[in-house]
């Protein structure tokens, strides 16, 4: 007996094609209990690979479950579609940014299809489209109006290659996240997002987070890393200027032998501005401190002391490459007998090393210290404090300081606010005009959406290429009818996710972002799937943003996802698969020679 040679092609074509028209897996609102199953969302660079198709196996698998136990599924796909590639890719082809984006659009689909996963397709969403990222710069407005946006001249990690900003997150070991270039600093007037509004909120959450991996949870924590001390002012010694230093365990202060300054410090800047020699040791440590992995401490003597407050001891101020500007002060109290790195800087430069805190099985101070001990103990050389134990002498010695006018209790957080400018063209435009009469103007509403020009030549070079488009930059003010400028910078590609979860709740609107009923049916999401690698990013930045359409009332749920599944990464040739690597395996041959199902 013979069996028909099994067509995989011809099967699967056939049933793909009856669900698209019987639209099989279309959602529906308040139909019995829900359950909405979602993966990160690809970004538009190329075509499908086998890592894809793991993630988003797995979702589909989840959905199909979900609809046999009774569950009224969503299950939608869209196509994170902006960003920094696409500019390489125009530049690199000769190409549009928004030809090679839809290209790969219709490409990534076509795959999407062929696979047969299990998506309403009539929720899709492309960050791209206008009637996108108009929702974009009108929660842009609306942020601004509560006071969740600003604008400050500030340092930013510059990538010269990209010729954009990139967030501190998005600088891995010193270099683009996106081209491996070196990054460098440049000042440059940003646009922010004040995440730390929601930094306690954020911080307190994770806790009931149950359904998260630790170890993202862990990633978030120290992000935000929230920590409770004391700014304590130290005077320069020929002057009356004071530098504050945050610490956290101001019981040591009697310890303090030098003070410490960050590159990126006013008063190192100012230290070094007639002195080249200085200024190019400066530019050094500056550069070291992009790189997030360990380099040799590194540092100079400036020739200028300070007074320790507490007991009026001129120590030495120093610059070095172990400081921070982003968290604290961006100056600290050199304590090297309680802190590993003071004590790894002091013994480098022979600086001295003062014991003020003794371990409990000590009678005394223990000199000859070969590391630093940072746990409690008793207090000695530390005056009036001595024999107290050091959690009692740090309480004293807070208040006591808050009395003298030395210090004041602080809550530090290593959390910065999100800067969202960037220098590129294929983003969101920011909807601000500037007017030499009236100021800063938001764009009114009714004028959104600031539509992207599309007779842009994209080079490369020379800071947005939105700067040169006369027709894009001129326009007229809102209030008073003269002419103005608008912003020419766009949006990290990041806010664009932040939100995308939401549109899908409901079938495209055009008046509003997603229809806030359906958002509370289908909200949050029960199960995320997406990489580790955005534990810091796109998942920290969609809490915020949950937060604060909380809080303009658009949306009632307190976080987005309530289960997160990190899926893992497909890696061939010892790296991650992806397609900016060339490291990529395409699937189509499998699915054309095995059927979709095989693989």
């Amino acid at each position: 007996m013979s069996f028909p040679e099994y067509n995989p092609k011809g099967i699967e074509e056939k049933w793909q094609k009856h669900w698209e028209r019987e639209k099989t897996f279309a959602s529906f609102p308040y139909k019995g209990k829900k359950y909405y199953i979602l993966e990160m969302f690809p970004y538009t660079s190329g075509s499908i690979h086998i890592g894809h198709v793991r993630n988003y196996t797995i979702g589909d698998v989840v959905a199909h479950y979900k609809r046999m136990q009774g569950f009224n599924v969503l299950h939608p796909i869209g196509f994170d579609a902006f960003g920094l590639p696409a500019e390489n890719a125009a530049i690199d082809k000769g190409t549009h940014p928004k030809d090679w984006t839809y290209d790969n659009i219709d490409n990534l689909r076509r795959q999407l299809k062929r696979l047969g996963f299990s998506y309403d397709w009539d929720r899709e969403v492309i960050t791209c489209d206008k009637d996108y990222y108009r929702w974009n710069q009108w929660f842009f407005i609306k942020f601004y109006q509560k006071g969740l946006v600003y604008q400050k001249k500030a340092p930013a990690n510059w990538c010269p290659t990209c010729r954009t900003v990139l967030a501190n997150e998005q600088v891995i070991e010193g270099n683009c996240y996106r081209c491996d270039s070196p990054v460098t600093q440049k000042n440059l007037k940003q646009w922010f997002f004040k995440i730390t509004k929601y930094a306690d909120e954020l911080l307190e959450e994770i806790e009931n987070m149950e359904n998260w991996p630790s170890t993202v949870k862990k990633m978030q924590i120290n992000w935000i890393g929230k920590s409770e001390g004391m700014q304590i002012n130290f005077q320069m010694a020929h002057n009356e200027e004071k530098i504050p230093v945050y610490t956290t365990r101001p019981d040591t202060i009697f310890g303090a032998t030098y003070l410490v300054l960050s590159p990126f410090h006013h008063l190192s800047e100012k230290i070094v501005k007639n002195n080249p020699s200085l200024r190019c040791e400066v530019e050094i440590m500056r550069k070291e401190q992009l790189v997030k992995g360990e380099v040799e401490k590194r540092g100079i003597f400036t020739n200028l002391w300070a007074i320790n407050p507490v007991n009026r001891e001129k120590i030495p101020i120093w610059i070095a490459n172990y400081v921070l500007m982003e968290y604290g002060t961006g100056a600290i109290m050199g304590v090297p007998a309680h802190d590993t790195r003071d004590f790894e800087f002091a013994l480098k430069y022979n600086l001295p090393v003062r014991v003020v805190v003794c371990p409990p099985d000590k009678a005394s101070d223990t000199q000859n210290l070969k590391e630093a001990y940072v746990g409690e103990g008793k207090m000695v050389n530390s005056e009036q404090f001595n024999g107290m134990p050091s959690q009692e002498a740090r309480k004293k010695m807070s208040e006591w300081m808050r009395l003298k006018k030395i210090g004041t209790p602080q809550v530090h957080y290593k959390l910065r606010d999100w800067c969202i400018s960037r220098q590129r063209y294929w983003g969101t435009p920011i909807p601000i005009i500037y007017c030499s009469r009236c100021g800063l103007i938001p764009v009114p509403e009714e004028d959104l959406p600031v539509e992207l020009p599309f007779d842009v030549k994209i080079t490369g070079k020379g800071g947005s290429p939105l700067q040169r488009v006369e027709s894009f930059v001129k326009c007229r003010c809102p209030r008073c009818g003269r002419e103005a400028k608008r912003e020419t910078d766009t949006m990290d590609t990041f806010v664009d996710s932040s939100w995308y979860f939401l549109r899908y709740t409901s079938l495209k609107r055009e008046n509003v972002p997603f229809d806030t009923e359906e958002a509370d049916y289908w909200m949050p999401v029960d199960q995320y799937i997406g990489g580790i690698e955005h534990a810091i990013l796109h998942l920290l930045y969609s809490r915020f943003f949950i937060k604060a359409l909380r809080d303009l009332n658009l949306v009632k749920t307190k976080e987005p996802f309530t289960r997160l599944l990190t899926q893992g990464m497909v890696v061939k040739d010892g790296a991650k698969m992806s397609k900016s690597k060339g490291n990529v395996v395409e699937p189509k041959d499998i699915i054309d020679r095995y059927g979709a199902d095989t693989l």
